[in-house]
């Protein structure tokens, strides 16, 4: 089995299924492996040059670990059964995505504010953004939607299933391990500046070519689902690059240009204000209508990757 239809397969699985509760998914073990090492080896008053140190032997030990591991299973499993192999493969490879998981995330957002309250939807929003929500009014609780699922079509779709497409289900994994170092330990802050640095730019790099990927993806999907494609392309040449990250950037300014509102400005971690530019032009105020928007348009793009996997499948 070629690793376009793996990936294509693992898509499928994941959308269909999602995440079973009953079986032990592999970010819960990086996330304990991390707070373990975090907290033996991270030493926020120590030197600088032993924090990136250690830094960076987490994320070494981490692929060695999840998916180094997982590669020498399933060449021994392959060696035994083939067709083993492959199921196992397109369910590690599936567990490293979350199309469903995130569907199902900004719905939970949607009929809140639509049919609970905004309580209820600031709670369900802080189970997805990194952001203080107690505070929040319906327009903010709106833009952490919409932000956090335009950058997750990213992180939670197309790079996974990039990666996945280069070397299988351990390449997907290592590409998870990275992500979720830097959604745990690659802030900048004073206890996870230097020991997180590693973890940081390691993601940086990792999603380089996938978020790039993602805006084509978005301006086809942004078409199929009758929305603003060409000021979508507009809006990302523009502020695409106005982010601090080098790649969240580009699928949240498609967003804003696609759905004619403006995402960033100003969020509060733990107390304390961070000011994101601005991406799109002032436009419609945020409602839950445009979580419905941004929820079809992560739709539609993981269609079009699915179609264009199977497609590369079948042609290879």
């Amino acid at each position: 089995m070629n690793n376009l239809l793996l990936a294509a397969a693992a898509l499928a699985l994941d959308r269909v299924i999602g995440d079973p509760t009953f079986v032990p998914h592999p970010v819960i073990l990086m996330g304990r492996y991390i707070t373990w090492f975090e907290g033996r080896f991270n030493r926020p008053t120590a030197r600088p040059r032993w924090n990136r140190t250690a830094g960076g032997a987490l994320v070494l030990s981490g692929l060695l670990v999840f998916a180094g591991i997982p590669f020498a299973g399933l060449y021994a499993l392959s060696r035994v059964s083939t067709p083993a192999a492959v199921i196992l493969a397109i369910w590690l490879t599936a567990s490293t995505i979350a199309w469903k998981g995130l569907e199902r995330a900004g719905e939970k957002v949607r009929r809140a504010l639509t049919g609970q309250g905004l309580s209820e939807a600031r709670a369900a929003v802080a189970e997805i953004v990194g952001r203080d929500t107690d505070h929040l009014d319906e327009t903010g609780v709106v833009r952490a939607a919409v932000e956090t699922l335009a950058e997750n079509v990213v992180d939670a779709i197309v790079a996974p299933v990039f990666f996945a497409c280069l070397g299988g289900a351990p390449w997907a994994l290592a590409y998870r391990w990275v992500n979720t170092l830097d959604a745990m330990v690659g802030h900048r802050s004073p206890r996870y500046e230097t020991f997180g640095w590693a973890s940081a730019r390691a993601d940086d790099l990792l999603n380089f070519i996938p978020a790039r990927l993602t805006v084509g993806l978005m301006a086809l999907s942004l078409s199929l689902s009758r929305l603003d494609a060409r000021t979508a392309l507009r809006t990302v040449r523009r502020d695409g690059r106005r982010h601090a990250s080098p790649n969240s950037g580009l699928p949240e300014s498609m967003m804003a240009g696609g759905l004619h509102v403006q995402l960033g400005g100003l969020n509060h971690y733990r107390g304390e204000e961070s000011w994101h530019p601005l991406l799109g032009d002032p436009g419609d105020p945020l409602t839950a209508h445009h979580i419905s928007e941004a929820l079809r348009v992560v739709g539609w793009t993981s269609l079009s990757l699915l179609g264009l996997l199977v497609a590369g499948g079948i042609v290879a």
